[in-house]
C-alpha cells in the first residue's frame, strides 16, 4: 500500500521538522507515504495575492477561490480514488476509525489548509470536499492539523511502524507503561516496576493492562 498526501498550503516549509524525522522520515524513505506540497501563491500572477479582504466586512483575509482551486486540480489531476479534505472547526470530528477508513480506501488526500479567516466558499461548489476537525478549538491554520492527518493515517499503512501490532488500536494496550530499570530511586523514594509485568504470566498481564 502506498499512500500519497498532496498537502494545499501557503507555508509548506511548516511541515520539514515533523516530516524529516522518526517514524515518517522513514515510510517517506522506504516509500510507504509520499508528500506534495502546493503553494497557492504559486497560482497566481504578477503581484497578485493569495488572499483578500472579506466582501461584507469583517476582520482578517480571505483565501481568494482562484490560487486554490488551481492548486487543488493540479494535485488531484487524472487520478482516481482522491479524498479533498478541507481542515475547518465545525467539520467532522477526525478520529482513528475515520483514518483507518480512508487508509483502506483511496491512495490520495488531498488535504486543504485554511489560513486567515478561512478560505473563499466557492471552493467548496467547485469540488466535493469532505470538512474535518482534529478538535474543539480554534487553530491559526490547517499545518498541524494536516500533520495530525497525515501521522494518523500513516500509522494504518502495513509497514511504516514495522510491526504492525505496533498499532495500539490493534491490541490490548494501556497509556501505563514500564521500561528498564525495574527500580530507581528519587528523593529518597524508590520506585518499582509493578510485579505483574515481571512475572513472565502473559494472561494476568494482559488482565493487567485491560483494567488500566
Amino acid at each position: 500500500m502506498y499512500m500519497n498526501f498532496h498537502v494545499i498550503t501557503l507555508f509548506p516549509e511548516s511541515f520539514d521538522s515533523y516530516l524529516n524525522a522518526s517514524i515518517l522520515k522513514r515510510a517517506i524513505f522506504d516509500k510507504k507515504i509520499k508528500v506534495n506540497f502546493y503553494n497557492p501563491k504559486d497560482f497566481i500572477k504578477g503581484n497578485q495575492r493569495a488572499d483578500d479582504k472579506p466582501y461584507g466586512g469583517g476582520p482578517g483575509m480571505v483565501m481568494r477561490a482562484e490560487p486554490v482551486i488551481k492548486a487543488i486540480s493540479k494535485a488531484v489531476g487524472k487520478k482516481k480514488k482522491v479524498k479533498i479534505l478541507f481542515m475547518s472547526p465545525g467539520g467532522k470530528r477526525f478520529d482513528n476509525k475515520i483514518a483507518k477508513k480512508y487508509a483502506d480506501e483511496t491512495k490520495h488526500i488531498v488535504i486543504v489548509c485554511g489560513r486567515y479567516e478561512g478560505i473563499d466558499s466557492r471552493i467548496k461548489e467547485v469540488f466535493k470536499m469532505e470538512e474535518v476537525t482534529v478538535g474543539p478549538y480554534v487553530l491559526t491554520g490547517g499545518e498541524l492539523p494536516a500533520l495530525i492527518i497525515m501521522d494518523t493515517v500513516s500509522r494504518q499503512i502495513r509497514g511504516v511502524l514495522g510491526d504492525f501490532d505496533s498499532v495500539e488500536e490493534n491490541r490490548v494496550s494501556s497509556s501505563v507503561c514500564y521500561t528498564r530499570p525495574e527500580e530507581f530511586t528519587f528523593k529518597g523514594k524508590k520506585y518499582k516496576v509493578p510485579e505483574v509485568l515481571l512475572s513472565g504470566n502473559h494472561a494476568e498481564i494482559e488482565k493487567w493492562r485491560v483494567n488500566k
